[in-house]
């Protein structure tokens, strides 16, 4: 019979970028931790303090996913930023821009 061994601790990161600057931090923690408790226990907001943790978008290896996802050993945690502009109303507009002579 085999036996796995499951560490308590693992090990994540947490990501947050504009064009100009970004910041990945990695944290330790026992298992097991959720997005929500990895983006707290971080502290990033302490250096973009416009992220609301509430509101923000977020994802695992730019796959959106819950703040209540549990991590695995290894995950990168994304802290999405607002859109400036809608992207289908962006197409339309770059649309309409090649269609006038």
């Amino acid at each position: 019979m085999r036996c796995t061994v499951v560490s308590e601790t693992i090990e994540v990161e947490v990501a947050y970028a504009w064009e100009d600057e970004q910041m990945i931090l990695k944290i330790e923690a026992k298992r097991p931790i959720t997005l929500q408790e990895a983006i707290e226990r971080s502290r990033i907001m302490e250096y973009f303090p416009e992220i609301d943790p509430i509101k923000v978008k977020t994802g695992i290896f730019g796959k959106a996913a819950k703040k209540d996802a549990e991590l695995q050993p290894g995950d990168r945690v994304e802290i999405y930023r607002p859109l400036i502009a809608d992207p289908k109303e962006a197409r339309k507009k770059r649309a309409a821009r090649r269609e006038t002579p």
